[in-house]
């Protein structure tokens, strides 16, 4: 059995976990996650099957603040290759428009 470096296993993990973020969407607009800016780091360490996750919310009074990130952690820890997943959610540096990507901002009308 032929095994991938370690590189490639870690970019190939990273982009199915965007993958599945891109899944993921935002409650209160109709963008997924990835592409609003929201996901601020992905760490992932293949040959444990482990992911971290930094991300943020558009605004500290979010009502989902609480429940979100465990929402983000169970579409994540769908993967089959993953054993643990940890969503961190934080606030610096604040979410601004400037994260969205541009087909986020032509969704949302935010045109610049």
């Amino acid at each position: 059995m032929k095994t991938e470096p370690a590189s490639v296993a870690h970019t190939i993990l990273i982009e199915q976990i965007i993958d599945v973020l891109q899944t993921v969407y935002d409650p209160e607009l109709p963008v997924n996650i990835y592409d609003l800016g929201l996901i601020y780091d992905i760490e992932v360490e293949p040959q444990h099957g482990s992911a971290h996750i930094r991300m943020t919310l558009t605004a500290p009074g979010c009502p989902v603040a609480q429940t979100f990130p465990g929402t983000v952690e169970c579409a994540v820890q769908a993967l089959p290759q993953l054993n643990e997943v940890c969503v961190e959610l934080v606030w610096d540096p604040p979410w601004d428009k400037s994260r969205m990507t541009e087909a986020a901002r032509l969704t949302l009308g935010m045109f610049d």
